[in-house]
């Protein structure tokens, strides 16, 4: 009896010592979930205040350089049409012929003419030097000088008559080959073979655009206008001011432009000044009616942050704000001040000093006063590893 008592209490003392490092486990377990969790995981962006340009987005049109609508000048029936439709012409190129056969006519029957007149007018030279010759003998009168004199001059203007004559029908001849006016890029032709045209239609036969230098043509507020003047930054007036493009499909055009010129009138209605900037276009890539957005310099500032739109946030009241980790890693907010956005960032005045890091990813995690663990964001916009 007195052993089988021994064994029981060393069994016993065996179950205390397995069981107090599970008990010790267990409460050190319930202490991690009552309060001990670690900080919360946060990636941050170190800022640094810089200077820059502000840009302001305007809409805009594409317009070419130089515009010629082709029309004929005389009368007819198209026989041909020399160019594809689409393709580059030069100027003095024939595009169109029409049926010379009536302006043939008219050439031969003015070269007649002016032979003629010509015939005329050396018969008149003829009798006035006669008739001269004898008023200097004093054998003729003077009526008949004045005759003689008056038929020569008559035949001198009918002569200019028939060469004036002449050259008409030769332009008119001339005309029957419709050629460009112009060097750049030919558009569809509206007419085809055996239609008839008349001189100075309302309807273009086809339009040739130069393209190879475009312009666009944007609307500026006669307030920023103003600012713009009387800032520091004058842009407009013999700057060489950079502008970017922005395509119809999001993209960022290759070439950046140049502002050109400014038209001297704020449309009564809008409110508006058009401006117009020049690109360059060789790859044809512009077209004009081609609708673009452009960003417009507008003045230069200092000591600005550029923040990460993700970064942001707004209170009821629309005020931005960020979450700022301070040295203690210790969770700040901070109410800023934006003049405006920059492409992915916002462009912040006040409410952040040099060396602030802002949180960019795990602001769910975060919040005033809380302690948490920063991870800074490489280059390439992924959390840098530890």
């Amino acid at each position: 009896m007195a052993q089988f008592s021994k064994a029981t209490f060393r069994a016993a003392i065996t179950a205390v010592t397995l069981a107090a490092p599970l008990a010790m486990a267990g409460a050190t377990a319930q202490a991690q979930q009552a309060g001990g969790r670690p900080p919360a995981a946060v990636t941050v962006e170190t800022l640094h205040p810089q200077s820059l340009t502000l840009t302001s987005t305007l809409p805009g049109r594409v317009r070419a350089v130089a515009e010629a609508e082709v029309r004929p000048q005389v009368n007819g029936i198209i026989t041909e049409r020399l160019f594809k439709e689409g393709s580059m012409v030069e100027e003095g190129q024939v595009l169109y012929r029409i049926d010379p056969t009536t302006y043939e006519a008219a050439l031969a029957q003015a070269e007649a003419s002016l032979t003629s007149a010509q015939a005329q007018l050396r018969a008149a030279e003829r009798d006035f030097a006669r008739v001269q010759e004898l008023a200097d003998r004093g054998i003729n009168s003077q009526q008949a000088m004045d005759d003689a004199t008056s038929a020569r001059d008559i035949a001198q203007a009918q002569v200019k008559m028939a060469e004036a004559a002449l050259r008409t029908a030769q332009i008119e001849l001339d005309h029957t080959e419709i050629r460009a006016r112009l060097s750049g890029l030919v558009g569809l032709s509206e007419v085809s073979q055996g239609a008839l045209v008349t001189a100075s239609q309302a309807t273009a036969l086809t339009t040739i655009r130069k393209l190879d230098t475009v312009h666009v043509d944007v609307t500026q507020s006669a307030a920023e206008l103003l600012a713009w003047r009387r800032g520091a930054g004058d842009i407009g007036e013999g700057t060489d001011a950079e502008v970017a493009l922005t395509l119809a499909d999001g993209s960022q055009f290759p070439h950046t432009g140049l502002l050109t010129a400014a038209e001297p009138h704020v449309d009564e209605q809008t409110g508006v000044v058009v401006l117009r900037i020049e690109f360059p276009n060789d790859d044809m890539l512009l077209l004009p009616g081609m609708y673009v957005q452009v960003e417009m310099p507008t003045a230069p500032v200092d000591n600005v942050f550029l923040v990460p739109q993700e970064a942001v946030t707004r209170d009821r009241r629309g005020n931005p704000q960020t979450l700022v980790v301070t040295a203690e890693n210790s969770v700040e907010q901070r109410s800023l001040t934006v003049l405006q956005d920059r492409g992915a960032d916002w462009v912040v005045t006040e409410g952040l000093s040099d060396g602030d890091r802002v949180i960019v990813a795990g602001l769910q995690s975060a919040s005033p006063g809380a302690t948490v663990a920063p991870q800074e964001r490489a280059a390439d916009g992924d959390s840098a590893s530890e």
